[in-house]
């Protein structure tokens, strides 16, 4: 495993092989944003260089999983190795100086129905934090928050770092079962939930919006890189705009 120091971002990014196939970026740093932001960085520079043996780049929340093909590889010699080859060529472009903007421009308005059968946790969670329902709602819509990756299932957004306030841990027991469009809140952080899914999050609010669907253009709603303004909205609202057709709630 390679140690490569960027000076540009002040941190350290290291690589390490997952495979025969794949080569991931690790971004370490104690700040979790900054990271983010790195690992999106490093994620546009890796795709910017247009390499054909590389057929999959996957930015997380702080490592970046680069998939390639070891038979397109160009090998220099009979005794280099592909994995070395891409090693060294990612190297490369850690080590090169300056930033690209990962920020995708768009801001994007996700309603939300807090509370009630929309968000069955949104008391519990208030009392952990120290607030009134209606401060961790305020809190939760009050400013822009960053979608820092796109994971665990299609279309699932992991948002923050929200208001230090808004903390709480996950629930001690999963749920089996958590309906689309639920808006989970946890350590600063929220998801989205696309589909149905099993979840731990505390469950504060629901939003009418589809956030993947396989017939759109651009089946994911979010990108890694939007910036989201949670709005709430009223019980007739969210069902003026339910597009969960046939869900429950």
């Amino acid at each position: 495993m390679n140690g490569v120091n960027s000076t540009a971002v002040s941190t350290t990014c290291r690589l390490r092989h997952s495979g025969e196939r794949t080569v991931i970026v690790e971004v370490q740093s104690s700040d979790r944003v900054a990271a983010n932001r790195i690992a999106r960085e490093m994620a546009a520079r890796i795709a910017a260089a247009n390499y054909p043996f590389i057929h999959d780049i996957v930015p997380a929340m702080t490592t970046v999983g680069v998939h390639y093909d070891p038979h397109r590889v160009d090998m220099d010699s009979n005794d280099t190795l592909p994995y070395r080859v891409v090693e060294s060529l990612l190297a490369q472009i850690i080590n090169t100086s300056g930033e690209r903007s990962t920020d995708t421009g768009r801001v994007v308005d996700i309603p939300v129905c807090y509370g009630g059968e929309y968000g069955s946790d949104l008391a519990e969670v208030a009392q952990r934090c120290g607030l009134s329902v209606d401060d961790v709602v305020k809190l939760h819509s009050g400013e822009l928050a960053n979608v820092m990756m796109i994971g665990f299932a299609p279309g699932h957004p992991y948002i923050g770092l929200l208001d230090e306030k808004l903390a709480p841990s996950r629930r001690a027991t999963p749920r089996t079962a958590v309906p689309p469009g639920s808006i989970g809140l946890a350590n600063r952080q929220s998801v989205i939930y696309p589909v149905t899914l099993p979840g731990g999050w505390n469950l504060i609010g629901r939003t009418p919006l589809r956030m993947f669907d396989p017939s759109r253009c651009e089946p994911c709603l979010l990108q890694a890189g939007d910036k989201v303004r949670f709005v709430a909205i009223s019980p007739a609202e969210f069902d003026a705009l339910n597009e969960h057709a046939g869900a429950t709630r």
